[in-house]
């Protein structure tokens, strides 16, 4: 991809699953990854990956949810590996569950994770962009938020959430050299997607019911979301910003 090279790129949620993979494919196009997690150790062992292969990654341990100590990993960040000009928005968890047997302590913490994580990511970054000269954003969202997912109501809403800061945020900084598209994965081979299925009754029945209703006939990989993240952070997409993909095999076809 062009323009990637020894592009300081913020990776949330980095320690396993698709923010792993997104942060491997940077650092093999040549930029510095800094993997945020709040599993130190999660982060360190996707570090240890990259630099086994010849990347430049390092670990920084921190809570999306805490404003104060994302200002401090960011400030970090910059003087270890220069000023982020990519961030990729990653960080998320969610428990199956529906709605009304739910409760309001549940419903705190998914939103804190998956839509008040991401805009404390947002508002001590993206300052840092506009004053290097611009920058992209790739926010990591789910098709549930476009066409809804029984048991997690209140995860859907959050990514919806997600869906319309992006694209106000794409509005009011297409100006200032920043972009914001979103990319929202299908049912992923995670182990968020593994913990839920063991908890059914039969849970290789549940996960050949999700095969089944993507067109493609399979579950993602994590390996299946790298490609478009990275191309949407590259040069090739400087006249793209505000926009919603969806990787899912087909399972969301939207004109």
């Amino acid at each position: 991809m062009r323009g990637l090279k020894d592009k300081t790129v913020i990776v949330t949620g980095g320690g396993g699953g698709i923010g792993r993979a997104v942060c491997k494919r940077f650092a093999e196009e040549g930029s510095k990854v800094a993997v945020l997690d709040r599993d130190i150790e999660a982060a360190q062992a996707t570090v240890d990956v990259i630099v086994e292969a010849g990347g430049q990654a390092r670990a920084f341990g921190a809570d999306i949810t805490d404003y104060a100590a994302i200002t401090t990993t960011v400030e970090r960040i910059e003087a270890e590996l220069g000023v982020p000009t990519v961030l990729v928005n990653n960080a998320g968890f969610d428990r199956f569950m529906p709605f009304l047997k739910t409760e309001p302590s549940l419903w705190e913490s998914l939103i804190a994770v998956n839509l008040s994580g991401a805009l404390n990511m947002h508002h001590v970054v993206l300052p840092r962009m506009i004053a290097a000269g611009g920058g992209k954003v790739i926010n990591v969202a789910s098709d549930a938020a476009r066409v809804g997912s029984s048991g997690e109501a209140v995860y859907a809403a959050c990514k919806a959430g997600l869906l319309g800061l992006s694209k106000t945020l794409a509005r009011e900084l297409a100006t200032k050299g920043v972009s914001l598209n979103v990319v929202c994965p299908g049912p992923t081979d995670t182990a968020l997607l593994q913990g839920f299925a063991e908890t059914s009754r039969d849970p290789e029945k549940l996960l050949e019911a999700f095969r089944n209703a993507v067109p493609m006939r399979r579950i993602g990989q994590p390996e299946d979301y790298p490609g478009i993240i990275t191309m949407l952070a590259s040069d090739d997409a400087n006249f793209i910003t505000g926009q919603v993909i969806s990787v899912s095999g087909g399972l969301t076809m939207a004109g």
